[in-house]
């Protein structure tokens, strides 16, 4: 039987009881770090009998989250077994959804991706078409991998557009037309009984780009700059969406030279209206410079275009205008800039520095780094992949999975 609906998002069975592993999950806690650890060492830690730890360490053996470590010095007669984490107990699919492509990953549970696919699908061909490609990358990686369908413990999913944390549904996502409401966990559940969980790309790509690169960082802003802008918020050391989902919306600011400029939103001034791909290659095409998308602005910025390299950097101002004020309202450690248009940091980094550092209290911008994404294109993987390995290796993830094992 599947674990027990977890939150933020749908999940297939569960009530299974959890009689003799309800404290598995936080011994287990105690190896999750990789370090090796006997019995007699876990059972000092925890101030639980030995003949206690000796079950909760047999049933984590067996269920292959914990393995054997090799031995600890003995002080006399056989020397004690020591256990450690085994990250490839189990898999994970991890799925990034952009505004025209799918990017499917196969990971191990300490993130690790194994496998992946990609795939150009425009989000706005509607939710069956989409997650029908998913489903059939889920299927073709687990094959490549040699993994079987009952190793998989969930699948995080990352998309454009806000998202109801708690049910795993898009709430009126502007880009993508069919989405709003749509049951995404309950439909991919169709096909995979397992935990599904769903989220905003962009917090998925802030948890994926921490988790790699910055995981001491506890305050921490990731910037997607693509087809769409927004911000992914960690604020002591954790994920924040807001009331309904729409925290990190940086898209739909007005900036200060944006006046009449309509944005796709209704609204006027938006940054996403002035700096986004479209935006930018809108701004160029109307200069006679042949730009219709974000991709062409990347090309001719690496050609040397002038023009193309103006548009960037002033694209990266307007992201600072926004920027500035987050700094002085949330105090982050890091900005990362990611998202298509960073591709051509040099200029778009230039921009946002500049403004930011300029316009932003010099105590806000005393520690500050402005960086661009080391995670690149895979920082939605890798986080869709975090959101997962973070629910199901919890206390009670652990709990659930043990209880899942003993079942019939």
């Amino acid at each position: 039987m599947p674990p027990a609906a977890p939150p933020g998002g749908n999940s297939a069975g569960g009530g299974a009881a959890l009689a003799g592993a309800s404290r598995a999950g936080e011994v287990f806690q105690l190896l999750r770090d990789g370090h090796a650890r006997t019995r007699a060492e876990l059972a000092d830690i925890t101030g639980l009998a030995r003949s206690t730890v000796a079950a909760r360490i047999d049933a984590l053996a067996a269920s292959g989250l914990i393995g054997p470590a090799g031995e600890a010095v003995s002080s006399g007669g056989r020397p004690p077994s020591r256990f450690a984490f085994q990250p490839t107990a189990r898999v994970v699919l991890a799925v990034d959804v952009g505004a025209t492509h799918v990017l499917t990953g196969l990971t191990d549970l300490s993130g690790k991706v194994l496998a992946e696919l990609r795939e150009s699908i425009d989000v706005s061909t509607g939710p069956v078409p989409v997650l029908d490609a998913v489903l059939e990358h889920a299927a073709q990686l687990l094959v490549q991998a040699g993994r079987h369908e009952r190793e998989l413990v969930g699948i995080g999913i990352g998309l454009p557009g806000p998202v109801e944390h708690s049910t795993g549904k898009p709430a009126s996502p502007p880009i993508m037309p069919g989405w709003d409401g749509f049951d995404v966990p309950a439909y991919v559940q169709r096909r995979f009984r397992t935990n599904v969980l769903v989220d905003n790309d962009v917090n998925i790509m802030a948890l994926g780009e921490r988790a790699a690169y910055w995981p001491d960082a506890d305050n921490l802003l990731f910037i997607k700059v693509a087809t769409g802008i927004g911000a992914g918020i960690i604020s002591g050391g954790l994920l924040q969406r807001g009331a309904d989902g729409t925290a990190g919306d940086i898209g739909h600011v007005r900036v200060p030279r944006g006046g009449d400029v309509l944005c796709r939103c209704g609204n006027f001034g938006c940054l996403e209206a002035m700096a986004s791909g479209p935006a930018v290659a809108a701004t160029l095409a109307a200069a006679g410079v042949p730009a219709a998308t974000g991709e062409d602005v990347l090309e001719l910025a690496r050609r040397g275009n002038l023009a193309a390299i103006q548009a960037m950097r002033q694209a990266g101002r307007d992201v600072g205008d926004v920027l500035a004020a987050c700094v002085n309202l949330l105090n982050p450690s890091v900005i990362v800039i990611g998202g298509g248009l960073s591709s051509a940091g040099e200029y778009l980094m230039a921009g946002v520095r500049e403004i930011v550092y300029q316009r932003s209290l010099p105590l806000a911008t005393s520690r500050l780094r402005i960086v661009q994404s080391m995670a690149a294109d895979h920082a939605g993987v890798l986080g869709a992949g975090r959101l997962v390995i973070d629910h199901v290796l919890a206390p009670t993830g652990v709990e659930h999975l043990l209880a899942a094992q003993r079942e019939p």
